[in-house]
């Protein structure tokens, strides 16, 4: 079974679409089609209808991708497990992270990492932390960069950023002149808070549940710059990290309310990390680490 076309049948599978799998992969159109049909071929089974611009997966298309996923993480593992006999810092690292975090932690590390090891090419997603987490579970990504939640094995998560979160509204909200408010004067309002779905939602709704009390939904993004833009406008309450707020916000004081996540990396425990990986983990843990004497 060729592995070029299981790429392409896996990269379609991800992006529903040829012409999307030929960008992820850097090939034309017609090539992937070409490997998609040789698949087809070998395997004497249709993998995909095709009606209009829409693929879906056939019955078969279905039974075959999660042994695709896997055979082709097996492949990058003996690769990694073979680039690191060579002691040099290159290759690629796939990497996959939150928007929060790639534009408000990562920058001045991936500018240090781009200089201290110029031969590795970086490979960056950035999706919602759930879905970064699934990047990694799978293979498609050797590192996660995001709010981290409750992690199991396989998955191993390290914290290296603490990010306190504040209860915020806009200046002309009605509950901005209070010096303090508690919870259920603040759920009385609408709120715009991430999909229910996600960690930080959890973080806010749990909080609110040991009061007996949830918010009122507005509406739910998980854009950070999104959910400040709303707040700012009056739109509705939200909680934002502590680094985010400015003039375009007022926190609300809440007695005895002190909300926080952790933000880090996520990794798979049972899979080889290159040695780009490794170094990268590195640079985290250090900058980790220099928080933590910064600290005490």
């Amino acid at each position: 079974m060729d592995l070029g076309a299981l790429d392409a049948f896996v990269a379609i599978a991800d992006t529903g679409s040829f012409s999307a799998a030929g960008e992820r992969l850097f090939l034309t159109q017609p090539a992937v089609s070409k490997r998609i049909a040789a698949l087809e071929a070998q395997l004497g089974r249709r993998l995909f209808d095709r009606v209009g611009r829409e693929v879906a997966l056939t019955e078969a298309g279905l039974a075959l991708l999660p042994r695709a996923r896997r055979i082709l993480a097996e492949l990058d593992d003996s690769r990694r497990a073979l680039g690191n006999l060579d002691a040099e810092v290159g290759g690629r690292l796939s990497l996959a992270t939150s928007h929060h975090v790639g534009l408000h932690r990562l920058p001045p590390l991936l500018r240090a990492f781009s200089q201290s090891h110029p031969a590795v090419a970086l490979d960056i997603q950035f999706l919602d932390s759930e879905r970064a987490w699934a990047q990694v579970l799978g293979g498609r990504a050797e590192l996660a960069l995001t709010t981290l939640g409750p992690a199991a094995p396989p998955l191993q998560a390290v914290p290296v950023w603490d990010d306190p979160l504040e209860f915020v509204v806009a200046p002309d909200h009605p509950l901005a002149a209070r010096r303090t408010v508690r919870l259920d004067g603040i759920a009385a309002h609408p709120a715009v808070l991430p999909d229910a779905n996600t960690f930080t939602h959890r973080i806010v709704a749990d909080c609110f549940a040991s009061a007996g009390l949830a918010p009122q939904l507005r509406m739910t993004t998980n854009y950070m710059e999104t959910l400040k833009m709303l707040v700012s406008v009056g739109l509705a309450w939200s909680v934002l990290p502590h680094t985010m707020l400015d003039a375009q916000t007022r926190v609300l004081r809440v007695p005895g309310i002190r909300l926080r996540r952790q933000l880090g990396h996520v990794s798979h425990t049972g899979r080889t990390l290159s040695n780009a990986a490794r170094a990268f983990m590195a640079l985290l843990d250090g900058a980790a680490g220099g928080r933590r004497t910064g600290a005490t």
